[in-house]
């Protein structure tokens, strides 16, 4: 199957501080949103509006968190990074890919998650 076949039943969310215009594509191998800025090997999304959110307020940059809703051109996989290593389950609903996504619409809403609203996105600690 070619990646123009492949379908999602859900839409995706990328979270980021990064101003887009129309025509630009998420792609990997550009500095990452968070730590020291190192190429992105992935291009990471969540179906997830509230993880999209997260990300968006947790991004490095100048200017207020972004939410774009994007449309993968290949395979996707769960982000390993969240959901072997802190949440097993994928309850982010945080998903990653090797591809470059295109985006169609940004969030007119500027603001950033409800009160306790990350904590929806994340099960319950436990002890």
């Amino acid at each position: 199957m070619r990646a123009s076949e492949i379908s999602y039943p859900t839409p995706f969310f990328h979270g980021t501080k990064a101003e887009l215009r129309p025509g630009d594509l998420i792609v990997a191998g550009r500095p990452s949103n968070y730590g020291k800025r190192n190429p992105a090997s992935w291009v990471y999304m969540a179906a997830a509006l509230d993880a999209a959110i997260w990300g968006a307020e947790l991004a490095v940059g100048e200017g207020p968190g972004r939410i774009y809703l994007v449309e993968p051109t290949g395979p996707i996989e769960d982000d390993p990074n969240l959901t072997d290593k802190k949440f097993p389950g994928n309850p982010t609903r945080s998903y990653r890919s090797a591809s470059r996504c295109g985006w169609w619409r940004r969030s007119r809403d500027g603001r950033g998650t409800r009160p306790n609203g990350c904590r929806r996105c994340v099960p319950p600690w436990n002890g």
